[in-house]
C-alpha cells in the first residue's frame, strides 16, 4: 500500500530504490557475499556453538530443575538448585556420548578386521584352486587375469600397517582439536553465561524489541522466538526420547534374534534416529556393515527386522512421544530435512525441522487471521491446540491494537 502523505512517500520510494539496487548488487556479486557470510560465521562460530550447547543442556536441565528441592523453602537450597540441575545435566550429556563411543568404535574397528580377514582367507582360497575349477566359477576369466600374490600382500600390508595409520590419524586429528581449546573454552562460558541468565536475557531482549522496532513488527518477532523457543525445546526432548525408545527395542530385538553386535548397532541406531526422516536409513548400513562381516544371512534377517521395527515407530511410537509437539507434516519434514543438509550438514538437518515447523505454523497463523477478515472459510483444523499456544500476546491482537492506534 503506497502512503498519501508526501513525505511518507518519498521515504517510501528511498527505501524501495535501495533495496531494488541492493538486490540487484547483492544477485551480480553472489560469490563475494557468499565469503563475506562465511566469513562472519567463522568469526561467531564460537558463539554459535555456544548457544548451541546451551539449547541442548538446558532440556534436562529444565527437568532436573523442576524436580530439585521442590519443597525447600531456604535461600541457600533454591540458589543451589539450577547449579546442581545444570551440573547433572552435564555430566548426563558426556557420560551418553562416551559411553556410544565406547560401544561403536571399538566394534567397528573389529568389523573392519575381521572384512579384511575373510578377504585373504577368500583369496587364499581361489589361489588354491586349478585353473578348471577357477573357470567354473562366476566371473572366472576375470579372477585369472588378477595379480592374487598382489592383492594379498597389499591386504596384509594394510591390515599390519595401514589401519594403524588410519587409527593413528583419526587420533591426529582429534588432538589437532587441542588447538582449539581457546574457541571451545568460549564457547563453553558462552553457554553457561545463556544458561544461568536466560531470564534476563529474554527480558532485555522483550524490551529491546518493544522499544526499537515497530508494534507490529515487534509482536510478530516475539511471538515467534516464543514458537521457536518451543518448538526447539520439544523437538530436542522428542527426538531424544525417541531415540532413547528405538535404540533399546532394536537392542533387545538383536538379542532376542541372537544377532551380533546388539549393544553396538541399538546405540548407532539410537543415535542416527536424532536426525529425522534420514537417520534410520543411517543406522541400518552402519549396522549391516558391521553384521555382514559375521554372516549375510544374519545381516539379511537385521534389516528386516529393522524395517518392522521402522514401521512400528513411524506408525506408533513417533505420533505418541511427538504428538503434537512439532506441529509440521511430513512433507516439508523431509524438505526441511533435505534443503537444511545442503546448508550446514548433520547440524543443518537437526535444527532445520524446529525452524521450518515455525515457519510453517506462523504463515498458517498469518492465513487463517487474513482468512477471518475475509470471511473465507478454513480448509483445515488450526495446527496450535489451545492448551499448547504461546502465553505471549498473539500477533493478530497485537496488529489490531497497532491499527487502533494508528486510527487514534
Amino acid at each position: 500500500m503506497i502512503p498519501k502523505d508526501k513525505k511518507k512517500l518519498t521515504f517510501w520510494i528511498i527505501g524501495v530504490s535501495a533495496a531494488i539496487i541492493a538486490i540487484y548488487l547483492g544477485l551480480g556479486h553472489l560469490n563475494t557475499l557468499g565469503n563475506a557470510f562465511m566469513w562472519c560465521v567463522g568469526l561467531l562460530m564460537p558463539l554459535i556453538v555456544g548457544v548451541a550447547i546451551a539449547v541442548i543442556v538446558n532440556v534436562p536441565m529444565r527437568f532436573f530443575e523442576a524436580i530439585l528441592f521442590k519443597k525447600a523453602k531456604k535461600t541457600i537450597w533454591q540458589r543451589l538448585r539450577r547449579p546442581l540441575a545444570y551440573v547433572i545435566s552435564l555430566l548426563l550429556i558426556v557420560a551418553i556420548l562416551a559411553g556410544i563411543f565406547g560401544l561403536v568404535i571399538p566394534q567397528l574397528v573389529e568389523a573392519v578386521t575381521a572384512l579384511v580377514t575373510t578377504a585373504i582367507d577368500v583369496i587364499n582360497r581361489i589361489r588354491a584352486m586349478s585353473t578348471e575349477e577357477i573357470m567354473e566359477l562366476p566371473f572366472g576369466e576375470w579372477f585369472l587375469n588378477i595379480n592374487w600374490d598382489e592383492a594379498v600382500s597389499r591386504l596384509t600390508s594394510w591390515l599390519k600397517n595401514e589401519w594403524q595409520t588410519i587409527v593413528t590419524t583419526a587420533f591426529g586429528h582429534i588432538s589437532s582439536l587441542v588447538s582449539g581449546v581457546i574457541d571451545f573454552f568460549i564457547s563453553f562460558v558462552f553457554s553457561v553465561y545463556l544458561i544461568f541468565n536466560k531470564e534476563k536475557l529474554a527480558a532485555i531482549f522483550k524490551r529491546g524489541v518493544k522499544v526499537w522496532i515497530p508494534q507490529r513488527v515487534g509482536g510478530w518477532i516475539l511471538h515467534g522466538t516464543s514458537i521457536l523457543n518451543k518448538n526447539f525445546r520439544n523437538f530436542i526432548f522428542g527426538q531424544s526420547l525417541e531415540a532413547v525408545i528405538l535404540g533399546v527395542l532394536c537392542t533387545l530385538g538383536m538379542w532376542i534374534l541372537q544377532l551380533p553386535y546388539a549393544p553396538a548397532v541399538g546405540a548407532m541406531v539410537g543415535v542416527t534416529a536424532v536426525i529425522p526422516v534420514i537417520g534410520c536409513y543411517i543406522g541400518a548400513a552402519i549396522g549391516a556393515f558391521l553384521i555382514v562381516t559375521v554372516s549375510p544371512i544374519k545381516m539379511l534377517v537385521f534389516l528386516a527386522y529393522l524395517i518392522i521395527l521402522q514401521q512400528i515407530e513411524g506408525n506408533i511410537i513417533y505420533p505418541k512421544v511427538m504428538g503434537s509437539k512439532v506441529k509440521l507434516p511430513a512433507m516439508w519434514i523431509l524438505a526441511a530435512v533435505t534443503v537444511g543438509g545442503g546448508i550446514a550438514g548433520t547440524v543443518g538437518m537437526l535444527v532445520s525441522v524446529p525452524i521450518a515447523s515455525t515457519v510453517y505454523q506462523l504463515i498458517r497463523e498469518a492465513t487463517d487471521a487474513r482468512a477471518e477478515r475475509l470471511g473465507v472459510d478454513a480448509v483445515a483444523a488450526p495446527t496450535v491446540a489451545e492448551e499448547d499456544a504461546p502465553q505471549s500476546t498473539s500477533p493478530v491482537e497485537i496488529c489490531q491494537e497497532g491499527e487502533k492506534t494508528e486510527e487514534e
